[in-house]
């Protein structure tokens, strides 16, 4: 890895995540990243044939972190299988690298998205009218859209914080600070945000191995014990479904924190899985999983033997996965919203 190319800031982010570890059973752990390693793969990362129909299956917004060999990071629209709309950001910004960790499509077209530098709102015809910019050292990797005047978001820093700001007012709503593991990286402490729709923050702290909800003074109300959580949503049933990013694993909880559903590799036999990132539950009952896969996969050449989003049904059966690295190539996976699902998106009316 050649530090001029990349740059010391991520350079330092690398080592720092490296040096960072800690003994959980026989594995070692990496705080906010998962194992350090995989477990072995032989035979190829996928299948020639894909169930169900690639890019037709369902419109959709896409879009990655990391996509690390292109100037730009490009979000995309797919609809009846071609891009109908797309946005880049530069790959860095004031020096340091940008990238799309969360992306939501709203009712009235217009998208809130976090970049790592910053959070921005544009309009269908991709002008900005919102923008934030994280201080120095700190990273805005969450974000959601609260009805369409308001953004959800964290800052991670040495001293992380969740904001819910006024877009028509410009005032901060909400504000409270969030604990962090003191020796963990920044960028490893924070991927998602979500509010639920009794008013409570439910985060997961990918540093300190759990998932907390929070009421609006930032008092905890509820707590699960999760290794390296990177997404968690409330569903409608008062359960939570909780990514596990780099330890390849998606689990249902209960209220009382049983597992209830899971899905691992094992259920996967052919599909190579990776950091699965973002996990949303379908108004048919089915699960659709991003798995971002630039952190195994060293060679971007090789990325494209793997899948990028699988649907899943109840009993673990994939009914869709796709492969896009050419014609479109859409870059690794982060953020997947299908966008023939019922409800209105800020409204907390998907479980997403």
């Amino acid at each position: 890895m050649a530090i001029g190319k990349y740059g010391p800031s991520l350079i330092a982010t690398l080592l720092a995540c490296s040096l960072a570890t800690c003994a959980h059973g026989q594995q070692t752990w990496i705080p906010g990243l998962g194992p350090a390693t995989q477990p072995a793969w032989t035979g190829p990362m996928s299948p020639d044939v894909l169930p169900g129909n690639g890019l037709n299956q369902h419109p959709f917004l896409f879009a990655g972190e990391w996509d690390h060999e292109k100037p730009v990071q490009t979000m995309s629209i797919v609809r009846d299988g071609k891009v109908v709309w797309s946005y880049t950001i530069p790959s860095t910004e004031n020096g340091q690298i940008s990238e799309f960790s969360d992306a939501t499509l709203l009712s009235d077209g217009s998208v809130v998205f976090s970049r790592k530098t910053g959070a921005r709102k544009i309009t269908a015809d991709k002008k900005t009218v919102w923008d934030y910019v994280a201080p120095a050292g700190y990273e805005v990797h969450a974000c959601q859209p609260i009805g369409l005047d308001k953004v959800l978001m964290i800052q991670n820093g040495k001293q992380a914080k969740l904001m819910l700001i006024n877009l028509t007012t410009g005032k901060t709503e909400t504000e409270f600070n969030l604990d962090t593991t003191p020796d963990a990286p920044v960028h490893t402490q924070f991927r998602r945000v979500r509010m639920t729709a009794a008013g409570t923050f439910l985060v997961p702290h990918k540093d300190m191995d759990k998932v907390v909800e929070y009421d609006h003074t930032g008092r905890e109300i509820w707590s699960i014990a999760v290794q390296c959580p990177w997404d968690a949503v409330r569903l409608k049933t008062g359960n939570t479904l909780v990514s596990s990013g780099s330890t390849q694993v998606i689990r249902e909880f209960n209220p009382k924190g049983e597992i209830v559903w899971q899905f691992t590799q094992k259920d996967v036999p052919n599909i190579r899985l990776f950091s699965l990132q973002e996990a949303d539950r379908l108004a048919n009952g089915n699960t659709v999983i991003s798995n971002w896969c630039p952190s195994a996969v060293k060679d971007p050449k090789d990325w494209k033997n793997t899948v990028q989003v699988l649907e899943v049904t109840p009993d673990k059966k994939v009914v869709w996965a796709l492969r896009s690295w050419e014609n479109p190539d859409l870059g690794p996976a982060t953020c997947v919203q299908l966008l023939d699902e019922p409800g209105i998106p800020e409204k907390f009316e998907q479980q997403r």
